[in-house]
C-alpha cells in the first residue's frame, strides 16, 4: 500500500463511519504515524509504506472509526499556540477556552496580578498558557484527578516552565490550598447531569465523567467556587469563569450575591456568552460586616 493508497483508504473508511473531517482525520493520523509534512507527501506519495507504518495507520484510522477522539489517538492538541499532551483523563483543550486565558491575560496586564490560582485545572492548559505569556507570573492548578495532576506536570516540563513557576496540587477545589492570589481561574464542569448523553459520542464516551458532570443544574461547582474562593485573595482579586452559552445570567447572580462587583461577561467567536468575570475586594467585605454588626 502506498501513502497515497493509504490515505485514501483512511479518507473512505472515516466518511463511511460518519466522521465530520473524514479527510482532515485521516491526513493527521498518517501525519502522525509517518512523520510525513504536506510537502514530503507529495514527494513520497506513491511510495510503499513500511508494514509497521501501514499497521499503525490502519489501528489508527480504526480507532477513530470507533470514535475515540483524534488527540487521545495522536496525544497532542494545539492550544494558545502552544503543543500540550493529553489522554484519556483530561479534557482535550479546546478553542473556546482560549477566550478564557485571552480575557485572564488582558485582566492580569490591567490588574498586574502575579499569583495565579487554576481550579480543575486538567491538562494544566489554562494555567500553563498564562504562565507562558508572562514570564512575571507564578501560579497553581488544583485538581481532583490524580492521573490529571501528572498531566498537567508532563505539560509543564513540555512547556520548559520551572517548577517554582507553577505548582500542581491534587485538592476538592481549594481544600488543599495554601497562600493567596491576585487571580483565581476556572473552567469546572458544567454541563447539567441529564444533558450529558446527549453530547457526542467522543466527549461523551471519552472525557473524563468528572470533567464534564455540573450536577443537576450545570451550576454546583460555580456555587462551591464562588462561595471559597475571597478567602483565597489578599486585599482585592479576579475572578474568571468559563461557563457554558446560557449560564452567564445565573452565574452573574451567584458573584453579585457573594459580593462581586464589576462583573462582566465576555462572548466567544460564535456569538455565545462563554467567560464571566468579576472583582472580590476584601476592604468592601469588611465594611459590609462592620455596617451589620
Amino acid at each position: 500500500m502506498t501513502f497515497r493508497e493509504a490515505l485514501n483508504w483512511g479518507k473512505e473508511k472515516l466518511q463511511h463511519a460518519g466522521i465530520p473531517e473524514y479527510d482532515l482525520d485521516a491526513w493527521l493520523l498518517l501525519e502522525h504515524v509517518s512523520g510525513l509534512s504536506r510537502a514530503m507527501y507529495f514527494v513520497r506519495d506513491r511510495e510503499e509504506m513500511e508494514e509497521s507504518c501501514r499497521e499503525q495507520y490502519e489501528e489508527a484510522i480504526r480507532k477513530r472509526e470507533s470514535r475515540v477522539p483524534l488527540q487521545h489517538i495522536t496525544g497532542v492538541q494545539e492550544f494558545m499556540g502552544y503543543e500540550f499532551h493529553v489522554n484519556e483523563h483530561v479534557l482535550i483543550p479546546r478553542q473556546d477556552t482560549e477566550i478564557l486565558v485571552e480575557e485572564a491575560d488582558r485582566a492580569a496586564d490591567d490588574t498586574g496580578a502575579k499569583r495565579i490560582l487554576d481550579v480543575c485545572t486538567g491538562s494544566g492548559c489554562i494555567l500553563l498558557s498564562l504562565l507562558k505569556m508572562n514570564e512575571n507570573r507564578i501560579g497553581t492548578g488544583s485538581d481532583l484527578s490524580e492521573p490529571a495532576l501528572k498531566m498537567a506536570e508532563e505539560n509543564r516540563r513540555l512547556l520548559e516552565i520551572p517548577e517554582e513557576r507553577a505548582a500542581f496540587v491534587q485538592s476538592d477545589l481549594f481544600e488543599r490550598i495554601e497562600g493567596t492570589y491576585d487571580m483565581i481561574v476556572s473552567n469546572p464542569p458544567y454541563i447539567r447531569t441529564e444533558e450529558i448523553r446527549k453530547l457526542q459520542e467522543e466527549v461523551r464516551l471519552h472525557d473524563p465523567y468528572g470533567a464534564l458532570d455540573g450536577k443537576e443544574d450545570g451550576l454546583y461547582f460555580y456555587r462551591r467556587i464562588i462561595s471559597e474562593a475571597g478567602g483565597y485573595f489578599d486585599h482585592q482579586g479576579t475572578l474568571l469563569f468559563e461557563i457554558g452559552y446560557d449560564q452567564a445570567e445565573d452565574v452573574k447572580r451567584l458573584m453579585e450575591e457573594a459580593g462581586y462587583s464589576q462583573i462582566y461577561v465576555k462572548k466567544d467567536l460564535a456569538g455565545l456568552d462563554r467567560v464571566v468575570g468579576g472583582v472580590y475586594n476584601k476592604a468592601r467585605e469588611n465594611e459590609e460586616e462592620l455596617t451589620n454588626v
